[in-house]
């Protein structure tokens, strides 16, 4: 894993291609057109909040950790009210499925947020994308709720994890 670069952003926004292709394929409207957009990754990577795997030279997936948590999040039934790191915009390419990328990013915001003395994530995904919900409880993370968010149709689920500094 590494910070992303400017020199990223088109392999960045091939992956972003794809996976909404992909998503359309099984009626996730999740992402679009609308979003997520180039100018959203040049933020994050200006922010320095944007990493990238890699294999074999190649860039294969990214995902955005920062302590931006959406106004959407307010009202819902957090565990703790403390500083947390927030889990956005994160894919993996089509290729590179199902080989441990996806469980390997969100260890890295586990340990990413450790390193900057933070024991608690949250993050959010649309109740449609089943690949999302799938990975986020297989990585010990527990559904808080639902909200609206972006205009879309259908409710995005909640969900957050603590960390046990002493199992890290």
């Amino acid at each position: 894993m590494r910070k992303a670069v400017m020199e990223d952003i088109k392999e960045i926004m091939q992956i972003i291609k794809e996976t909404i292709t992909e998503m359309q394929n099984y009626n996730n409207t999740q992402w679009d057109e609308n979003y997520p957009r180039e100018k959203d990754f040049i933020n994050d990577i200006q922010k320095g909040d944007l990493y990238v795997a890699e294999r074999e030279g190649k860039l294969v997936a990214f995902v955005c950790i920062n302590k931006v948590e959406p106004v959407e999040y307010t009202g819902l039934n957090w565990s703790l009210n403390e500083v947390c790191m927030v889990i956005h915009r994160m894919a993996v390419n089509p290729n590179y499925r199902r080989s441990g990328i996806g469980t390997e990013l969100m260890k890295f915001a586990d340990k990413l947020a450790l390193q900057n003395n933070i024991r608690y994530l949250k993050t959010d995904t649309y109740s449609i994308n089943t690949k999302m919900n799938a990975l986020f409880k297989k990585c010990s993370y527990n559904l808080v709720g639902e909200m609206s968010f972006l205009g879309k149709e259908k409710s995005f689920y909640c969900y957050e994890k603590v960390l046990n500094k002493d199992r890290m």
